[in-house]
């Protein structure tokens, strides 16, 4: 069969660790799954039982076995004479017998002892869908150059639902000479958790802590900082006297010591969209130009103005303005840095159509006629995700956006200025205030939209999900899950039908999402519910502690880079607001004791490189998140990416993306886990 491959850029560099090497964990499970792993039984063509002749492109090359192996009497071997494009390698037959059966779910060690003299040579894996067949899965590490044996290892990414069988081998996609002999595959799946060090409700449940301390300002938007600190920003707060005096307040949270900075707001950036430029900065546009006229005149307006808040300097400064004016716009990074702004209302009430463009390289907002225009409405707070071809997928989550026209979820294309529907999304006029996470890892290109209601009619929100498939050809929602039912401010159980608005949805380290918060109507009936769902199993845990503090109109959660979660803001129909903060420590940090990086060689990473870094204990898995910028619901830009680990005689290997598109510029939280699923505090990285 043809085979897909994406190519690896980097040529890794082993790089001295002065701190303490530790292997990745084998966990409970050591016994080999290759069959024939010693090459030793060959088939009537003198070529290794259980292993295939494969690749595609064009190019001169030769499969044969030589007796230069790492032991016994044989060794594959691959050489390259001339490439223009494709790959080969060597592949464990597709079929029952030949391919190792796995459990989704699961993680796995992979290893082999190789030589090869071309920076050319990277692991390769396929996996067996139950319904959609043999497909490519994933690239792992990058092999480095070697004239004597040596041993190459990597860790597989969680195998994803419906997958019963992988296959793997080492590609070669240059000129050279690639020799690989004694593979090994053991499952890593992990040990059963340690003791619980906490109550037993704790471990099973997790933990929340309201904190004896409250938000100095109204915190309508949270954004975290390079470092770990929170930008709470208010605005006017919603609150109409505010914004006649000129009050607009934001404060700087810090998470280690608990202290507030007050940061002096230029404008009232109340119902602004945001995101992180790749420096670190954080990009505000739009606001409120004015609350609705008592006379009924007109209704909110957008402000067209620009800020830019440095962590530096603790300091918002102007950007140059908008084209038109936002209140609830979208806000996008892209694979080369730049932003996409889309929706909210303009400086006349109206639904504002222009597509915002801001250029990384000039540091400025496009003018209307430079940037690509559609002229579209996409309503307010349309939930934008960037998918791994470069393209938007609008998931159907928005704000005060129902009765749009289209099937409620489409693919926008900014370079073509096209924007095509797709189906499936249930009851999208009833998805007003639910909430959108590309679900981990980002390669998978999996989407979730979780809950919703409708403003306008206010019946009550539902419990509906969606689960979408990117990489699919054929793009089309397929109904998830329900949501968890809740129970209200008197303990009565929400009916079978009933769900929630107003959905926070948190990627984690371990790779559940935690959802938390909502409420059953608009700005009214908090739901205490909360929940995990599991990406390899597609299913949620119901009954996982709830948050004290109701949390719906203008509440968010997000991942603070000790692994725990902060949960802020409430502002029901009364005009009252909630500034109380609530902390969630998940049930993994009650599982033993943690890991920790203890040393990361470089803190500039690059798209195709391979990082070095130390750990104190054995680990699993390694990924970097997205630190939060999120109001309403909304957090179009959070991603959890997989970063396939390897094993090298001096470190931890772990190998970056070469796709700008799974993981936009910027600062990112590196966690590692271990096998009971416990995370790592993070260290912060830069990715350009």
């Amino acid at each position: 069969m043809i085979r897909r491959f994406t190519v690896f850029l980097c040529r890794a560099v082993i790089l001295t660790l002065t701190a303490m090497f530790l292997t990745v964990s084998r966990a409970h499970a050591d016994a080999n799954m290759v069959i024939n792993p010693g090459l030793e039984s060959l088939d009537g063509q003198g070529f290794p039982q259980c292993w295939e002749r494969s690749g595609w492109g064009d190019s001169d090359y030769t499969f044969g076995v030589t007796n230069a192996a790492h032991s016994g009497s044989n060794a594959m071997q691959i050489a390259i004479t001339r490439i223009t494009s494709g790959d080969r390698k060597a592949m464990m037959f597709e079929n029952p017998t030949c391919a190792p059966a796995v459990t989704p779910g699961h993680q796995y060690s992979l290893s082999v002892w190789y030589t090869t003299n071309t920076p050319d040579t990277v692991f390769t894996m396929f996996r067996h869908d139950t319904t959609a067949g043999w497909q490519y899965w994933t690239d792992g590490a990058t092999l480095p150059v070697t004239t004597s044996y040596r041993q190459g290892q990597v860790m597989t990414p969680v195998v994803p639902p419906n997958t019963d069988q992988i296959t793997w081998g080492i590609t070669i996609y240059g000129v050279g000479t690639l020799v690989t002999d004694d593979y090994s595959m053991t499952d890593a799946a992990g040990t059963q958790p340690p003791p619980c060090t906490g109550s037993a409700a704790a471990c099973g449940k997790g933990s929340w802590t309201v904190q004896t301390f409250q938000s100095p300002v109204r915190a309508i938007h949270s954004a975290m900082l390079p470092g770990g600190k929170v930008l709470l920003i208010a605005g006017s707060g919603n609150d109409p006297t505010a914004f006649a005096a000129g009050t607009f307040t934001s404060t700087l949270f810090d998470p280690s010591t608990n202290r507030f900075t007050n940061i002096p707001t230029p404008a009232d950036f109340f119902c602004a969209g945001h995101v992180q430029l790749p420096d670190g900065r954080l990009l505000v546009m739009g606001g409120n130009k004015d609350y609705p006229a008592a006379d009924g005149s007109h209704g909110y307006e957008g402000l067209a103005s620009s800020y830019i808040f440095d962590p530096a300097t603790d300091t918002y400064t102007r950007a140059n303005d908008l084209n038109a004016g936002h209140w609830y716009p979208s806000a996008t990074e892209m694979g080369n840095g730049d932003v996409i702004s889309l929706g909210g209302l303009g400086a006349d009430s109206s639904g504002t159509v222009a597509t915002e463009y801001y250029s990384l390289a000039q540091g400025r907002w496009l003018g209307l006629n430079e940037a690509h225009q559609t002229w579209s409405y996409w309503g307010l707070y349309p939930s934008m995700v960037l998918m791994q071809d470069g393209r938007l997928f609008y998931t159907g989550s928005h704000v005060f956006g129902n009765g749009l026209p289209g099937a409620g979820a489409s693919i926008y294309d900014y370079n073509a200025s096209t924007i095509t529907d797709v189906p499936g999304l249930q009851q999208k006029d009833a998805r007003d205030q639910s909430m959108s996470v590309m679900l981990p890892p980002a390669q998978d290109q999996r989407v979730m939209t979780m809950g919703g209601g409708n403003i306008v009619t206010n019946v009550d929100a539902d419990r509906l999900t969606d689960i979408i498939d990117l990489k699919q050809g054929s793009l089309s929602y397929q109904a998830g899950p329900m949501l968890p039912g809740g129970t209200m401010t008197d303990g009565t159980a929400e009916t079978a039908a009933q769900g929630k608005m107003y959905v926070s949805a948190v990627l984690l380290p371990d790779g559940k999402v935690f959802e938390t918060g909502g409420g059953l109507h608009n700005r009214a009936d908090p739901v205490f519910e909360a929940s995990m769902f599991d990406p390899a199993t597609n299913a949620f845990t119901p009954g996982m502690a709830t948050d004290p503090v109701p949390r719906t109109y203008h509440s968010s959660a997000f991942l603070l880079a000790d692994g725990r979660i902060m949960a802020v803001g409430n502002n029901p129909g009364d005009g009252s607001f909630d500034t109380r903060i609530s902390i969630y420590s998940p049930p993994y940090l009650f599982h033993g004791t943690r890991p920790a990086i203890t040393a990361v060689t470089n803190q500039n990473w690059t798209y195709g490189s391979a990082q070095s870094i130390a750990v104190d204990s054995t680990i699993v898995k390694a990924e970097l998140i997205r630190p939060a910028a999120v109001t309403h619901s909304s957090d179009p830009n959070q991603r959890f990416v997989d970063l396939p680990i390897s094993v090298q005689t001096n470190g931890i290997q772990l190998n970056v993306t070469t796709n700008p598109n799974l993981a936009p510029p910027g600062w990112y939280m590196l966690f590692v886990v271990n096998a009971a699923g416990v995370p790592s505090i993070a260290q912060w990285v830069h990715l350009s």
